[in-house]
């Protein structure tokens, strides 16, 4: 682990990103020693930044870190935390001109079951509603305790995912994941205006659909909808793309599309 480029592992307790989780990360695979994806990355954590007027580091400085990591783990899971900086005045306003924080980790991928991507997995409707918050929908901020307190509500290791609503019941997301369901070969993802996290293989899957000329639409959708889909499948950076097999008794044991996508996003990197 490197913070502000230097090895350890310790924050001051007068960090904004530890007190009010004023920061925003990023997380992405590293395979034999190359960072998948990771202009997309780059220009993802620059407008997040931007969006919350957060300096954002440099790339080539991030770029040289996290070689510096690869060259002790060649695979492995990349997270980039990038913190508004230290403030030691009491109050949440910010004071001007801070120094960002950057910590950068790199540690083992888990090994998820094959079944996970041939077959499907599981999807749990989660109890919690996503709150709205239009200024920081689709930013991959550091408060991310409705997440935390979605994966609480079970621990059957058997449902690999939970599915989050918004408090009017329309389809947002899975916890860690973008949703995507596929009907008469078009396919539908969530509209994130409002809330939820916009990631970088949600982008990938309707850049694919553009360049292989299928309908993709993004737009509000509820429960009901989606359990007539055709296919469900979840993506992001480090699982790739999961095919759902299972939602609240309905079932799914043919994903054709969700394939396609899938072998696409495995060979497509960029």
């Amino acid at each position: 682990m490197l913070i502000n480029g230097v090895p350890g592992d310790q924050v001051s307790v007068h960090n904004r990103g530890l007190l009010y989780g004023d920061g925003i990360f990023r997380t992405l695979r590293v395979i034999g020693g190359c960072m998948q994806c990771w202009p997309r990355h780059y220009r993802k954590l620059q407008q997040d930044c931007s969006a919350l007027r957060i300096t954002c580091p440099e790339a080539a400085l991030l770029f040289e870190e996290l070689r510096r990591l690869i060259e002790q783990r060649p695979d492995g899971v990349a997270k980039i935390i990038i913190t508004r900086g230290e403030q030691t005045a009491r109050g949440y306003a910010p004071v001007e001109n801070m120094i960002p924080t950057r910590i950068l980790s790199l540690t083992p991928a888990l090994d998820y079951p094959d079944r996970n991507y041939s077959h499907g997995v599981r999807l749990r409707l989660c109890d919690l509603r996503l709150a709205h918050q239009p200024k920081l929908a689709g930013i991959k901020h550091l408060n991310r305790l409705e997440n935390v307190l979605a994966a609480a509500e079970w621990s059957d290791p058997d449902i690999a995912e939970g599915l989050l609503l918004d408090m009017f019941g329309n389809v947002i997301e899975g916890i860690r994941s973008n949703l995507f369901m596929v009907r008469n070969g078009e396919l539908f993802t969530p509209n994130l205006s409002s809330c939820g996290v916009a990631g970088i293989q949600r982008e990938r899957v309707i850049e694919w659909a553009a360049e292989h000329g299928v309908p993709c639409w993004v737009r509000q959708f509820g429960l009901a909808e989606l359990l007539v889909a055709d296919e469900i499948f979840l993506v992001n950076s480090v699982i790739g793309l999961w095919p759902v097999r299972e939602l609240l008794g309905s079932e799914w044991s043919h994903h054709p599309i969700s394939m396609q996508v899938q072998e696409w996003l495995n060979h497509a990197y960029d």
